[in-house]
């Protein structure tokens, strides 16, 4: 076997110690399932962005509520955040002005419905965000770990060695340090994503509150 193929990516790999190659079987896999929500948190955020800029369209060309209202409710499960946040503040607004004359009591209430269906909302958004985090987070940790065992075992062989050359240790750091590559390709896709789509959120987020503040206002002049 040639010095090169001695030192390829997957002779090192099926070279390695058990130890070492549990690690990087824990980072491949982490990495496989950061990359899965990865691309799904992205394609829902984007489908959540198109949503919300549609409703806020529909909202803002002066249509009646009652008919928006209506198409919120027929669909539902298609509706973004924004359409939601609107049905269930007008929902609780025509409860309550059917049953109060209280305006300051129908608007809180109006609002604390949407308060309400904004906070699931934007959980929702955030939904597994905390798992790339700690990807990012933890990956290099876990590499370094493998590459600290796989450099111990390459010293280690040496021990029993009267003069140590470079072609007897680099085989088992390169190994080690496959470790460290393995764990850093797990990282860096995923702490880039969470800080990506937590700004994306935010944003999303910021909307949705202007909505209900301008909306509460619409309402309040309803009552009027």
């Amino acid at each position: 076997m040639t010095a090169s193929q001695d030192l390829s990516i997957l002779s090192l790999i099926t070279q390695a110690s058990v130890l070492v190659q549990l690690v990087m079987l824990l980072l491949a896999g982490l990495s496989v399932v950061s990359w899965y929500w990865i691309f799904r948190k992205g394609f829902r955020i984007r489908q959540e962005r198109t949503k919300t800029a549609a409703f806020e369209r529909d909202f803002w060309s002066g249509g009646d509520l009652g008919t928006l209202y209506e198409a919120a409710t027929s669909s539902r499960h298609q509706a973004g955040g924004m359409e939601r946040i609107f049905e269930a503040g007008y929902r609780e607004f025509t409860k309550l002005r059917s049953k109060s004359h209280d305006h300051s009591a129908i608007i809180d209430g109006a609002r604390r419905a949407m308060r309400a269906t904004y906070q699931r909302e934007v959980d929702d958004l955030e939904a597994h965000l905390a798992f790339l985090a700690s990807v990012g987070s933890v990956s290099p940790y876990i590499g370094l770990l493998g590459t600290v065992w796989g450099i111990m075992n390459a010293f280690r062989g040496l021990s029993n060695v009267g003069t140590a050359t470079l072609a007897q240790v680099a085989p088992g750091i390169a190994e080690a340090l496959v470790a460290t590559a393995i764990g850093l390709f797990a990282a860096i896709p995923a702490v880039v994503a969470y800080n990506r789509y937590v700004h994306d959120i935010d944003r999303l987020g910021i909307r949705f509150e202007s909505f209900m503040e301008e909306f509460s206002n619409i309402l309040q002049r309803h009552l009027r």
